[in-house]
This record gives C-alpha cells, sequence and structure tokens, in this order.
C-alpha cells in the first residue's frame, strides 16, 4: 500500500518544465569543473563540465554548489530573470561535503549544530575495525575502545543510549548502545561517508540522539546508474588482520543497481606491556563477513528502491576470559536488514518533495564459552521515516517529519541482565529555516510518545556484601524472586533554535540553542543482572537499594522515573576561506534527571568462575561491584577546535584540540570521561605522492568518579603514506600506515576494561585501494 500511495503521488506530480542554466568558476574567473548543482532539498543534481557550465532542470529559487577545494554556495534567485548564472566559489583548506542526515541543507560551515563529516580518501585512511575507533580522532568524539573489537564513538562525554548510531538515516537496529563489549552491526570499509552530529540531534532522529548521532552513509539504495566502485584490500601486522572489501554501483537508464561485500580476519592483538605473561590481549580476533544488494527505479524527479544486507561477525570479548584456563569467549553476531529510501521531487500545491525511509532489522548476538551458547540477544527492529517538504511560507523552507520505531529486544541466558522489553516510539517534527539578509535561522519542534513494556520483570534473589574489614560479607538474600510486569510510558517535546551568520566574506558565526528530553531505555530502567562487558553487577533505576536491621537489599523503588532534560547551547566560529581555515566550537550543556551508573560499595556474585581481575588472588575473583542506576542534575562544558594552514602548494598542517568537563551538580565527576587532548599534523600532497606524520597528546584525567581510577597521559605518533598509479581510466593507490610508532602503553580513559586491554602496540599496515 506504501508504494502505491508513493507511485500514485508520483503520477499526479509534473516535472517543472525548463532549465536553469550556468557557469561555476573560480577567484579568477577559470571554470571548475566537476562542481556539483542541486536546488534545495532536491533529489536531483548535476555536474559542470570542463568548461564549468550546467543545466539544472527545474525552477528552484535557492540552488547549492559545491567542489572539492572550494566553500559552498548558496545563491537564492528570486530576482533571477534569464535563467543563466554566473557562479563563483572561493578555495578553502577545509573539506565541505554535505551531511545526507540532515532534513535540512548543511556542511561543516553552514549549519548551526557542530557537524563533521569523514569521506573518501580521510575516511579510508582513518578507518578501523570498529565505527568508534575510525571516529576516535574527530574533534569531539572519542572511543569507547572495547579491545578493538566492539569499540563505539563517545561524543562530548556522552554515548551508550545518549548516542544514535544510524545507516542511511535509520536506527541501526542493533544492541551496541546495552553493553560496550556488543559490536556496532555496520561495516565502514563499505561506507561513503561518516557524520557526526555533535550535541543534541534530537529534532532529527528522536530522543535517542540526546548527545549526538553518528550516520554510516552508504550506497546501498542506488541514486543513479553510474556505473562506478571500489576494492581495498589491505594487511595488519599487530593482529595479523586481512581485509577485503568492494562496493559496484552501475545501471541502465531507469534501473540501478549496487552491490558490496567484505571478509575481515585477525588474531588477538600485540600489546607494547605483558598482560597475565603474554604481549597480546586475549580474546580481540575477529572473523567478520558482510554483503549488500540493492536496486532502484530512476525516475524523472527522484527515485525508488530497496536493499538487502547481511553481516555476519565473529569476535572475542576481552575481561570475558574464565579464570585460569584458556578457553574462547566470543560473540556470534548475525543481522538481516532490509531497506526502503525514496526521495521524489513533487510540484503539487503545496509540497516541494517527500523523501521517505524504512527498515526492518533482525539482529541476533549469542556470547559463547567454551563451545556452549551463554547468553543471546535478539532484536526484532522497524523504523519509518517520512519528511515531507513544504513550498515556501512566507521565506521559511522546511519539512514535516513523522516518525516511527518499535524495537523488540530479548535476552535470555544466564547474563540476561535485561529482561524481554519492548520500546515504541511515534513522532512527529517540524524543522524550519529562512534566510534573513546574511543570517540563516534554523528553528524546529518535537514531540515523541514512547511506550517501554515488559512483562516479565525479575527481582532475582542476590547476595550482596561490602569488602571492608569487618563488614558481613553477606549482609542479605533476598528469600524470593519477584516476577512482575511493566508499562511506562513517556511524552519528550525537544526544541531548538539556531541561527548562523555570515558577517564578512569567508567567516560566519554560529549559535544553537535547545531544550531535549529523552525517556530512559530499558537497559536502565530494568537491568538486574551479571553484565560481563561493563564488569559490574547491574541494577536499573527501577529499583532501590534499602537497608534494614543494619542489612542491605534491593527492592521496587517509589520514585518517579523522570525525563532526562538536555538544556544545551553551542557557539560556533569559523573562518573557511582562503589558505588558513578556523573552526572553534564551545558547549555547554546541563542536564536535569541524568541517569547514570553509580558504584554501592557492594559486591555480588556474577554466577560462574570469571577472571575480573579485582586485586588479584584475594577470594573474589566471581565477584562483581554492583552499579545502580540512578539520576540527578548534571552539567557538561567544554570545547572542539581546529585550524588548518596551507603553507605551500604541497604542503599543509592541522591543529585540533578538545575538552569536556563532566559531572553532576554534586560535584561528583561522571565517569569514563575524555581527558583534553591536542594533536597536530603535517600533510604533503604531490601529483601522486601523499604522506601525513600525526601527533596526538591525551592528558592524564585524574578528574575521576568515585571508585574509578585515574588514567596516566600519553602520546601517540602516526603516520600515512600513499602513492597513485594510474591504470588505464582507473585510480590505483597503494599506502602504508604506521600507528602507535612509539610503540607506547596506551590506557584508554573511556574504555570500560583499560585495565586489561591497552591500546594496540606499533602496528603497520599496507594496502591496496581502487577506485573506477
Amino acid at each position: 500500500m506504501k508504494y502505491k500511495l508513493l507511485l500514485g503521488l508520483l503520477a499526479l506530480a509534473s516535472m517543472k518544465a525548463h532549465a536553469l542554466d550556468g557557469v561555476v568558476v573560480n577567484d579568477r574567473g577559470a571554470p571548475i569543473a566537476g562542481a556539483i548543482v542541486k536546488g534545495l532539498n532536491s533529489a536531483q543534481a548535476v555536474v559542470s563540465d570542463a568548461q564549468g557550465r550546467f543545466s539544472l532542470p527545474g525552477d528552484s529559487d535557492e540552488i547549492h554548489v559545491m567542489a572539492a577545494g572550494y566553500s559552498h554556495r548558496v545563491l537564492h534567485l528570486h530576482e533571477q530573470d534569464d535563467g543563466s548564472i554566473v557562479v563563483t566559489l572561493s578555495n578553502t583548506v577545509i573539506e565541505q561535503v554535505d551531511v545526507v542526515g540532515l532534513p535540512v541543507h548543511g556542511s561543516v560551515i553552514e549549519s548551526a549544530i557542530p557537524v563533521t563529516v569523514l569521506t573518501g580518501d580521510s575516511l579510508r585512511m582513518q578507518q578501523a575495525a570498529t565505527l568508534g575507533d575510525s571516529l576516535g580522532r574527530q574533534p569531539g568524539v572519542n572511543s569507547n575502545f572495547h579491545g578493538s573489537v566492539a569499540s563505539t564513538p563517545v561524543i562530548r562525554g556522552l554515548s551508550g543510549p545518549r548516542v544514535l548510531i544510524t545507516q542511511n538515516n535509520l536506527d541501526v537496529s542493533d544492541v551496541s548502545r546495552v553493553g560496550p563489549d556488543h559490536s556496532v552491526a555496520s561495516e565502514v570499509s563499505t561506507a561513503q561517508q561518516l557524520e557526526v552530529l555533535r550535541g543534541p540531534a534530537t529534532l532529527f532522529y528522536g530522543s535517542g540522539a540526546i548527545g549526538g548521532v553518528v550516520n554510516v552513509v552508504d550506497n546501498r539504495v542506488p541514486m543513479s546508474s553510474e556505473t562506478r566502485g571500489e576494492i581495498l584490500l589491505s594487511r595488519e601486522s599487530v593482529d595479523k588482520q586481512n581485509l577485503a572489501s568492494f562496493n559496484v554501483s552501475s545501471g541502465t537508464e531507469n534501473f540501478a543497481f549496487y552491490v558490496d561485500g567484505f571478509s575481515r580476519e585477525s588474531d588477538d592483538y600485540d600489546v607494547p606491556v605483558a598482560l597475565d605473561g603474554k604481549k597480546t590481549v586475549v580474546n580481540s580476533a575477529e572473523d567478520s563477513s558482510g554483503y549488500t544488494f540493492g536496486t532502484s527505479y530512476l525516475l524523472d524527479n527522484g527515485y525508488v528502491g530497496i536493499s538487502l544486507g547481511r553481516l555476519d561477525r565473529e569476535y572475542g570479548i576481552p575481561g570475558h576470559s574464565h579464570g585460569g584456563h584458556e578457553e574462547s569467549v566470543y560473540a556470534d553476531l548475525e543481522q538481516d536488514r532490509y531497506q526502503f529510501i525514496s526521495e521524489l521531487d513533487l510540484d503539487s500545491s503545496w509540497l516541494n518533495a517527500i523523501h521517505t525511509r524504512a527498515s526492518y532489522t533482525d539482529y541476533t548476538h549469542s556470547e559463547i564459552e567454551g563451545g556452549v551458547v551463554g547468553t543471546t540477544f535478539f532484536n526484532k527492529s522497524s523504523e519509518l521515516r517520512v519528511d515531507l517538504f513544504h513550498k515556501e511560507w512566507g521565506h521559511w523552507k522546511g519539512a514535516l517529519n513523522l516518525h516511527y520505531k518499535n524495537s523488540e529486544l530479548e535476552a535470555e541466558g544466564e547474563e540476561a541482565f535485561t529482561p524481554p522489553s519492548e520500546s515504541e516510539t511515534v513522532a512527529m517534527a517540524l524543522i524550519e529555516e529562512r534566510h534573513f539578509g546574511d543570517v540563516l535561522v534554523q528553528m524546529g519542534a518535537r514531540i515523541e510518545h514512547v511506550a517501554v513494556t515488559a512483562d516479565r520483570v525479575l527481582l532475582p534473589s542476590i547476595e550482596v556484601h561490602g569488602h571492608d574489614v569487618g563488614q558481613d560479607q553477606h549482609a542479605h538474600e533476598d528469600e524470593v524472586t519477584r516476577v512482575f510486569a511493566v508499562d511506562h510510558d513517556f511524552t519528550p517535546i525537544s526544541v531548538s533554535l539556531g541561527a548562523v551568520w555570515d558577517f564578512m566574506p569567508g567567516y560566519n558565526v554560529g549559535i544553537s540553542v535547545s531544550r531535549s528530553q529523552r525517556a530512559p531505555s530499558a537497559s536502565e530502567l530494568l537491568s538486574f543482572g551479571p553484565h560481563i562487558g561493563t564488569r559490574a553487577y547491574e541494577v536499573g533505576a527501577l529499583f532501590a537499594l534499602h537497608e534494614e536491621n543494619g542489612e542491605q537489599h534491593f527492592a521496587l523503588s517509589d520514585s518517579d522515573f523522570d525525563l532526562e532534560t538536555s538544556n544545551n547551547i553551542d557557539l560556533s566560529f569559523r573562518k573557511h576561506e582562503g589558505n588558513v581555515g578556523v573552526i572553534l566550537n564551545i558547549f555547554y550543556n546541563q542536564i536535569d534527571n541524568y541517569y547514570y551508573q553509580g558504584a554501592t560499595g557492594l559486591f555480588a556474585e556474577s554466577g560462574h568462575d570469571h577472571d575480573h581481575d579485582h586485586g588479584g588472588d584475594d577470594g573474589h575473583d566471581d565477584e562483581l561491584p554492583v552499579y545502580l542506576f540512578s539520576h540527578a542534575d548534571a552539567e557538561l562544558y567544554g570545547f572542539e577546535a581546529q585550524g588548518i594552514w596551507k603553507l605551500s602548494e604541497r604542503w599543509k598542517t592541522t591543529l585540533f584540540s578538545d575538552y569536556v568537563h563532566a559531572e553532576l551538580k554534586s560535584g561528583t565527576a561522571l565517569p569514563r570521561t575524555p581527558p583534553l587532548r591536542v594533536g597536530a599534523d603535517l600533510e604533503y600532497s604531490g601529483e601522486r605522492a601523499n604522506a601525513t606524520l600525526s601527533w596526538t597528546r591525551y592528558a592524564k584525567q585524574s578528574d575521576v568518579a568515585d571508585l574509578e581510577s585515574t588514567t596516566d597521559g600519553y602520546d601517540m605518533l602516526d603516520a600515512t603514506v600513499s602513492y597513485l598509479l594510474p591504470v588505464g581510466s582507473q585510480d590505483v593507490t597503494l599506502f602504508l600506515k604506521a600507528e602507535n610508532l612509539s610503540d607506547t602503553e596506551a590506557r584508554v580513559h573511556t574504555s570500560f576494561i583499560k585495565d586489561i586491554a591497552p591500546r594496540p602496540g606499533r602496528n603497520f599496515t599496507v594496502g591496496i585501494r581502487g577506485t573506477f
């Protein structure tokens, strides 16, 4: 029915009859070939020819022009008479790529909210086996580094259920937000670009994006029938990793086709220090593969397409090995993902375009110990997003967003720390923007209804005790296990207002003020059990710790479960033209009812003999510290700074720094907050040879939460070299990457397992990449 409705709308819409002709030139008047020209919110784009000429179908009154090495231009054509224009672009040292994950047009220098886009050669040279590690050097973004196998992004000190990870604007629908040992079900080696929206992105993605969004963009539903592709082969020394990946798209006049695939195998990785007598991190190997097929029907005013993706990933779980044994402990992840994407330009009386995205995901994740399945996670998720772009209303342009998402999460086994639950979201948002001369104003609002239901919530029978001298080692044991149902409804409301002022050519300042709300996740509310990935016994906010007659026990909490509310302000300064580029972001985020895990000082049995390294042979190897989810007011503030200087035609240097301070209003620091970081790159770009030398300093982190240890600072020194070999009409690049050249022992403060899994030692990667 949905497809028939879309095709019906298409049949009623008529294409605009004429075209906009023009030429793209640089500051010296020379034509720019390969510039991309498109109308606002249009699914269609054209590319300028060798003389810089283009012809854009339709009569859009706002067009966007972009080209590599040049600043974007936005042109308003209300007063254009003859339909022929000259677009002049100024050179820039800041890479400016359009952000796919925004319903309004935006790039690094045009958006009111801070964004980062990693694409092209930069993406391929920085990609790693995990999404978090691939982005770990972007300003404002860190990795929670879980032994190189399951690392996820940390944005401005926030992660887990506050950072949404999407694939082509739709939730990736795995269980990576439930635990740090759960891998993200998305592959970087076949992606076209990675997008990071820093700060609340709730207007576009919902309350699960209160801390930011990482959007993985690929071409699995192709937009054109142009033949192009990429192949990548590489080999790493530190873990003997072999990677092979490819993606190809092609088609006919009306049909486009896409296929990709990858395979990755690696051993346990080496480290500079001995861990239990070995200079390797046990259970850090991986064996993964996947493929995607997609096809689209191309229309005069857009496209309609579908895709099928399959991902299989087996990876070790560091910190989950049995004490005194070398039994393999690993995760077996399987995911089938179906997507439908349509972008149609319309010419109705009130709509410019309609963009529709839908997905269904069937995800299974088993944790296998000694060849036996211990715990299995299931997640079946469906999602639908519809963006209705309206005609201009009093010079306001924007879209009405309708959004539905349903997720059924279930865990079975001895470490199933959350009960089966269902989360359902229904939402509506309106996002608008308007130019007032040199000022772009962006504003919007979103209302959601979130329902979290579970019919088999457990209050288990456990023993909790402390380790203080003289303290009763078995203070209390619950006599019965209670089973009950819960049904919680929330109505998060989010609003945002932002502006970008181009106060002089090549400079702008931006401000974004937002109030965003988030419903607590099922795991934050309902958890009750051992979670080996976090090396903790987790208890959700549904429960409270009570003391009676000197004994402590858990019971149902009688407190309200309020919405987490973020009051955020972002200030940005950008210099984006010429040989020097500067981006400076300053943020302040005050959060009411921040849900966090607090140490209780108690311990509970994990359920079986795991070696968790809680201090050696002290009789407590099978115990986990008990952490209780609570909520309190918190504040986070900091900055991201980046400066780029083109020293000459061949040489460029980049300096960056970022910092976040995160604490509860009581003054207690939030755990695993990234330390101050500074870095510098020196780049050489020749006709065929390119090279980069990179240095990053991670400061000591001594501002820690209760019962959290400090982390020493360290320096990372990396280098890359590549050489372009033209082979016929194709480009083949040979490359060498060297990471951690000084073989430094590096403990990542944002990691749950920093004590047992430092970053890899010195690593060399050789590879070949071909594009056509």
